[in-house]
């Protein structure tokens, strides 16, 4: 039996798992049930009575007035994407910007790559009028 790090190794290829492991598996187990149970249980509990006005359309306390369900454009959609990858990307320069005095050569050419490839995205969705408020 030969100790090598955290792994026992028994024999030709057996080996125990170190017991720092073991927590992490249980908690993989335990972690989908907890929630999973506090789902599940009202759905047995709770009392169900619904009525007319328990089914109606809820917003924000106020009637609606004609169809509530209204086609919005798609242009909405997208300029919300455009947001939204835009600010993925700012979290992904944050760590580059910190540690920037720190980086390599390299490091540098790729984040000013990264920055040239936003800015060609940009252009590209600005030509294309996905940035007009219409």
């Amino acid at each position: 039996m030969h100790i090598l790090g955290k792994v026992i190794l028994l024999g030709e290829g057996e080996c125990m798992i170190s017991q720092d492991w073991i927590y992490i598996g249980v908690f993989l187990i335990i972690a989908p049930i907890i929630p999973a149970i506090a789902i599940i249980i009202p759905r047995f509990i709770a009392p169900k009575k619904p009525n007319p006005v328990k089914l109606e359309t809820y917003e924000c306390g106020i009637e609606t007035v004609g169809e509530s369900w209204i086609q919005f454009r798609v242009q909405y959609y997208i300029f919300a994407l455009v947001f939204l990858v835009f600010d993925i990307e700012t979290v992904f320069l944050f760590p580059w910007a910190v540690a920037f005095d720190q980086l390599q050569l390299f490091a540098v050419f790729e984040g000013i790559l990264f920055i040239l490839i936003l800015i060609g995205g940009l252009v590209y969705i600005w030509r294309k009028g996905a940035l007009e408020w219409m």
